[in-house]
């Protein structure tokens, strides 16, 4: 008998309330377009909940999923429990746990993610499958390859994303200067004009410690502009299988040294430390006390935002840093291979890709949109316009002309593992030896 007649049978079963539909059949008939959108939103019914598991380290965005995405789930027949965690690779580990224990059904029906961690599951075939263009709400999306625009929906930190997970917000890593204290002619755009800001102003930057993932990006964005060969982020696209370590080694060699030559001019380095922040609210803390004059983060809103709610500085302004170099990417929802509850996922995936969602997200917590504006209809655009908290000091344009690709996430174990030894363990060893080990223990 065909999956199709199989299914049918099954999901008559479901809305007469006899019977819960067979997860891994469930799976296997969506992906291959055998079930329409009216059964799988019969069946996240009969499901009755959701599991989502994402950083919990935002009181905005915890807010929002309690008081905007739970309520519409809940009109939709699904109970959202959200599952706050502080590293997103606790969540991954625990879908990888429980796929090796031979488990049918996981704990986790989605998780918020990017870069390693989606490259992760991917690689241990621990994902739902190509979903994401199957939802109603993917047509907010562009798809089209031939579309330079669609390169953030079909690749991940340079890994091909295969409809595995779907968009769910942008990010740009973007810098603010207190301009109480910098002057406009003064604010640096380049790597070199920040040192020699420094070696005027010692101790007032530092960027938030590796291996967090601001941090690595703070890292790669120097490597970029450090390139020896003039090309940027451009060889940074591949692989750790198509990039030799010892080439590697020689890349990111200058932007090494420039990060441990500026040691000695960062936050409290005349004390004989220099302090790293672990996080963006400690960053934030010292921006907002004067204790440094930059703060770089993720942030595309990160100014107008901290200066609704208090924690920037009021005379905070964005500026352009590094020129032809500033990180820009979009981070995704992702449905393990063992998701208990595979219907409501979808429904979730699909009204979380909404433009109600969307423009209520970017409003509420000032988290860029992740659908594609050029994809809206005049009435859709304009609400993602109007929900914007707005930019501080720049324009998109300026963003987008100097907007640059995350590292290959392949690439990044290996970047940070040098960063952490040359840097912070002010290892002796030469780079091309470091890089070398770190390719060694990511073959284990």
């Amino acid at each position: 008998m065909k999956i199709t007649a199989i299914y049918t049978s099954l999901l008559a079963l479901v809305a007469a309330g006899a019977v819960h539909a067979d997860t891994a059949q469930f799976r296997e008939a969506f992906l291959a377009g055998e079930v329409d959108w009216a059964a799988v939103e019969a069946q996240a019914k009969d499901e009755g909940s959701v599991n989502l598991y994402y950083w919990g380290g935002s009181d905005l965005l915890n807010v929002w999923m309690d008081r905007v995405v739970a309520p519409a789930l809940e009109s939709q027949g699904v109970e959202l429990n959200p599952v706050r965690i502080t590293s997103t690779k606790d969540a991954v580990d625990l879908v990888l746990a429980e796929q090796n224990s031979g488990a049918s059904e996981g704990s986790v029906d989605m998780i918020w993610l990017n870069g390693e961690n989606f490259a992760t599951l991917k690689r241990q075939d621990a994902l739902f499958g190509s979903f994401a263009p199957l939802l109603p709400n993917a047509a907010n999306l562009e798809w089209n390859p031939e579309d330079e625009r669609s390169v953030l929906n079909l690749r991940d930190f340079g890994v091909e994303t295969g409809g595995a997970e779907i968009p769910w917000s942008g990010e740009q890593y973007v810098c603010a200067y207190n301009a109480d204290r910098v002057a406009a002619e003064d604010v640096p755009s380049t790597f070199e004009a920040l040192r020699s800001y420094l070696e005027e102003n010692p101790g007032k930057f530092t960027y938030i410690k590796p291996p967090h993932y601001i941090g690595n990006t703070f890292v790669q964005e120097a490597i970029y502009a450090h390139n020896p060969d003039g090309t940027g982020a451009e060889p940074f696209q591949q692989s750790s299988d198509q990039i030799p370590a010892a080439e590697l080694a020689r890349l990111i060699t200058p932007g090494m040294e420039y990060l441990r030559d500026l040691e000695p001019l960062l936050l409290d380095a005349a004390g004989g430390s220099p302090r790293y922040p672990e996080d963006n609210a400690a960053l934030d803390g010292l921006f907002l006390n004067g204790e440094v004059d930059f703060s770089c983060t993720f942030g595309l809103y990160a100014v107008a935002t901290g200066l609704a709610t208090g924690s920037y500085p009021e005379a905070a302004q964005q500026f352009i840093f590094p020129e032809g170099h500033m990180i820009k990417n979009k981070n995704y929802l992702a449905i393990p291979v063992n998701a208990p509850h595979p219907a409501a996922s979808l429904v979730l995936a699909n009204w979380m890709t909404s433009v109600e969602a969307q423009a209520s997200k970017l409003q509420q917590t000032g988290m860029p949109s992740g659908i594609d504006s050029w994809k809206l209809d005049e009435a859709g655009a304009k609400a993602i316009a109007e929900a914007s908290p707005g930019l501080v000091g720049v324009e998109q344009d300026a963003l987008d002309a100097n907007a640059a690709p995350d590292t290959n996430a392949t690439l990044v174990d290996v970047i940070e593992a040098t960063w952490l030894e040359y840097i912070e363990r002010d290892s002796s060893d030469p780079i091309e030896t470091i890089v070398a080990r770190a390719y060694e223990n990511l073959a284990k």
